[in-house]
């Protein structure tokens, strides 16, 4: 088993290059060795806090005083028909690569985002009209209160919009391995995705080869500060900062009646999705808005940005707080953040 350390800065492992110090510090390199740290850390008592990529995370400025687990497990196997195991600590992009190259159809529009496959499951990660949710199979979990591996039928994951049973009940389940059903195609599925059908120049609906839709996405992404680069200080974010709101029939009156046809999206059961950076922008927050040391990204209002490194947690909050608070007061809509806070609060 890997030595603990101590003292060890945690901004470094998050992509807001936020957070204080850790307790302890232990990187677990396989399923074996993840189960038996935290296991361990259960029994004993500790606080645990398991770190990915650190993409989706907002770390306070006081750190982590207990251990903190970073997952660097590796492995990819390709099972046949279309299905594909991968280890919690594999790089998300370098999987879609991999995928779209071995002509597997089904994640190649969630290219570009950054963090581990361990965590796509507990977000639901989605985006240009793709979610994980409709290709995982399973998940393999550790039960922290069973104190047992299972493997998890997608059915049983409770997935929603950015949404999961793990995200709801974040200190139980340890994902280990998540294993994929796509489709042996060359071909995308349906473009389902207004702006990246334009990108692409094709009508929605159609099916596209799998690199030039990875090409398209990359493209997208990078154009709104999305794709880590360090020579991009718009990328020093944990992407997109607020969920789309998702309005009841009657919250969706209530915002018409204050923003007379507000741009929507019709989702099962009567309700609407609101695009949270319109709510943003039409509330005085323009791309580029500074408060100190943060700022809103220059390339896409969902973004909250530390473009120094320097700034702290807790100033980042305060122009979520104010960002969130306008748009409350002059909408009616309360944005919900989209990445994990530990050790802070919105």
């Amino acid at each position: 088993m890997a030595d603990r350390l101590v003292g060890v800065r945690l901004a470094s492992y998050t992509t807001l290059r936020l957070g204080g110090a850790a307790g302890a510090f232990v990187s677990a390199g396989s399923q074996d060795e993840l189960v038996e740290i935290v296991a361990g850390a259960d029994r004993a008592g500790e606080q645990v806090l398991v770190l990915g990529g650190g993409s989706n995370l907002v770390l306070g400025d006081d750190g982590f005083p207990g251990l903190v687990v970073k997952v660097a497990s590796a492995g990819v196997e390709f099972g046949g028909a279309g299905r594909v195991t991968v280890q919690a600590g594999e790089d998300w992009d370098g999987l879609v690569a991999r995928c779209v190259a071995e002509g597997l159809s089904g994640i190649e529009c969630l290219s570009g985002i950054p963090g581990l496959v361990g965590s796509t499951p507990i977000q639901n990660v989605g985006a240009y009209g793709q979610e994980v949710a409709q290709t995982i199979s399973s998940v393999r979990v550790y039960d922290r209160v069973a104190r047992e591996t299972r493997d998890l039928p997608a059915a049983a994951c409770g997935f929603a919009y950015r949404d999961s049973a793990f995200k709801g009940d974040q200190g139980r389940h340890l994902v280990l391995a998540v294993t994929y059903d796509l489709a042996e195609s060359g071909l995308s599925g349906p473009v389902a995705y207004k702006e990246l059908a334009l990108a692409l120049g094709v009508e929605l609906g159609a099916r596209v080869p799998l690199a030039e839709v990875r090409a398209a996405v990359l493209g997208l992404r990078r154009g709104k500060g999305m794709v880590l680069d360090a020579d991009d200080p718009d990328t020093i974010s944990a992407g997109s900062f607020f969920t789309n709101p998702i309005l009841s029939t009657a919250e969706a009156a209530e915002l018409e009646l204050r923003a007379p046809e507000f741009p929507r999206w019709d989702m099962p059961g009567e309700r609407v999705k609101v695009p949270a950076a319109w709510l943003i922008e039409n509330a005085g927050f323009p791309k580029g808005y500074e408060r100190g040391s943060v700022r809103i990204s220059t390339k896409h209002t969902l973004a909250l940005t530390n473009p120094t490194g320097a700034a702290s947690a807790e100033e980042l909050l305060a122009l979520a707080r104010e960002v969130r608070d306008g748009v409350r007061e002059k909408f009616g809509v309360t944005l919900v953040n989209e990445p994990v806070m530990v050790g802070v609060r919105l």
